[in-house]
């Protein structure tokens, strides 16, 4: 296995810093100082790096991207895996145990409120939605005539999201993300069933 640099493995260790400064404290109290402790760095390291707070905290945001991504990625094992299959794992990706963690999940919550007001925390939110919608789009349209796989893939984007957030949101978050998983394909089987059954009618 190849070694980290230690430039990449700096940048990492204060972006677990920050993750966890963020759930420990809150965003609005997550400060370079507070991040730096946690890291064992000084708070000039981080300037070195990244510039400064709110860049780092974009960094942030984008390693949970990169983590959503590459856990679907990981998922699909075979070249072109069957659609239902593929809709399946992009559920699971969405539900994986590191993002339903308090890191991820208090981060997460942190990075939505602040994508109302910050530009650049928009952009991340946008791109996040987008590729969710554009995966699932992508396998419902093997499935189902264009009309209808694009209200699937709205409706399936909305429930991941909002169930993930109730889950998130629950003092039984734990056993809230394992319904909610299930929930979420079900509703994706259920749509399969209905258009083949109105395909043989």
């Amino acid at each position: 296995m190849p070694k980290l640099g230690i430039k990449p493995l700096r940048r990492q260790q204060l972006i677990d810093a920050t993750l966890r400064s963020i759930s420990e404290r809150g965003l609005q109290n997550t400060t370079i100082v507070s991040i730096s402790k946690i890291a064992g760095m000084s708070s000039g390291i981080i300037s070195h790096y990244f510039g400064g707070k709110k860049e780092l905290i974009e960094e942030t945001v984008s390693y949970l991207l990169d983590q959503l991504q590459q856990s679907l990625l990981e998922r699909i094992t075979e070249e072109n895996p069957p659609a239902h299959i593929r809709l399946n794992l992009i559920v699971e990706a969405n539900f994986t145990e590191f993002q339903r963690s308090i890191l991820a999940t208090k981060t997460w919550l942190s990075f939505w409120a602040m994508s109302m007001h910050d530009p650049a925390m928009a952009r991340l939110q946008s791109i996040n939605s987008n590729r969710l919608h554009s995966n699932l789009l992508f396998s419902f349209k093997e499935l189902l005539d264009p009309e209808s796989a694009a209200n699937a893939a709205k409706q399936t984007a909305a429930m991941i999201d909002g169930f993930w957030l109730r889950s998130a949101l629950s003092e039984n978050s734990e056993q809230e993300f394992i319904a909610a998983e299930l929930l979420c394909k079900k509703f994706i089987n259920d749509v399969i069933k209905q258009e083949i059954s109105n395909a043989s009618n």
